[in-house]
């Protein structure tokens, strides 16, 4: 998979620090600043930027989960006219992640057509991987933050005083459960496709879809008698889980062969599904032709890049989650 070597674009299959005997391994995200209401540093101390209407911005794909974390969260915080977006393509081509028009990324930096173009500008001499989301600073011409799940806490919180919005997706009572769900979801489900899909030998493929299946198991039993993950509130490691479920069926089935069941096999993981997407909001994010075109378009996958034309996904048909107790978001 390309990726920036010392500033460069290098292409060809250089992030081989992503396998590891056969198996898959993310690479971990680079850039943690912190955006609070005032400026003062980050919940671990991060150094922080003052909230600010119009200064920061959000770099996204609809094909990426991690993306779509990012923009449930400022939809359901209200921020489409505090925080503007610029999505990218769904495919990804030698120049990576890459948008159709030149993206206005604010003064200090000229327009960018590519996803790398943000990570030299905020260090010249990068080495890594190039991903999406990015939360970029136009004021100063930089990035953020480049990881969802620390995007995702940032627009929870920061500009609430903005908005007036009192959501509060990871309230302080229930962060306990929700971090002990959010390990194993993210480990077994969340990057598990990813361990399937990506998996060079049966060894590695085998242990990454039997490990995603037992969690989705477990997860459709917890659901038969939980409204949510973390209870009877929606919270983040709902939105977390979502991300996932939303591309199950019409690609990590199909193209990451995670094909032991269809997520329309659980009764409970599919309606919870239809609960979440019909949310205000929440539909928004989700372009299913984007996706199947993105995962389908990978050749190291699929080399003949044909999309499916399947599977026909009725997400609003009704759902059953309100036989069991639930209270929305918590407020603050």
């Amino acid at each position: 998979m390309p990726q920036l070597v010392d500033g460069k674009w290098e292409t060809g299959d250089v992030a081989a620090s992503e396998m590891k005997n056969g198996a898959f391994h993310r690479e971990p995200t680079r850039f943690h600043n912190w955006v609070t209401a005032d400026g003062t540093p980050g919940p671990d101390g991060q150094p922080a930027l003052p909230a600010e209407a119009g200064r920061y911005h959000l770099f996204v794909a609809f094909i990426c989960p991690w993306a779509s974390r990012t923009l449930l969260m400022r939809n359901l915080k209200g921020l489409q006219d505090i925080i503007s977006v610029s999505v990218a393509e769904p495919e990804l081509g030698e120049n990576g992640w890459t948008y159709a028009e030149p993206q206005d990324a604010g003064p200090r930096v000229a327009k960018i057509r590519y996803q790398h173009e943000l990570y030299t500008a905020s260090d010249p001499h990068y080495t890594g991987k190039v991903s999406v989301p990015v939360l970029w600073d136009r004021k100063e011409g930089r990035i953020v933050n480049n990881e969802s799940a620390d995007i995702i806490r940032i627009l929870n919180k920061a500009f609430n005083h903005l908005t007036g919005n009192r959501l509060d997706f990871y309230p302080e009572t229930l962060r306990r459960e929700i971090d002990r769900w959010n390990a194993p979801i993210y480990e077994k489900v969340n990057n598990g496709v990813y361990r399937a899909g990506f998996a060079k030998t049966q060894s590695a493929y085998e242990e990454a879809v039997t490990s995603l299946f037992d969690m989705l198991d477990t997860i459709e039993a917890h659901l038969s008698q939980s409204r949510y993950i973390a209870g009877v509130h929606f919270t983040e490691v709902d939105i977390r889980l979502f991300v996932t479920l939303i591309r199950f069926d019409c690609a990590y089935h199909g193209a990451f062969k995670c094909n032991l069941r269809r997520l329309e096999d659980y009764p409970n993981l599919s309606n919870y599904l239809r609960e979440i997407y019909q949310w205000p909001g929440i539909r928004d994010t989700v372009r299913i032709d984007q996706i199947k075109r993105g995962y389908y378009s990978l050749v190291h996958i699929n080399p003949t890049k044909i999309v499916p034309l399947g599977p026909v996904l009725d997400l609003d048909q009704p759902h059953d989650r309100a036989r069991l107790s639930g209270q929305g978001v918590v407020t603050l």
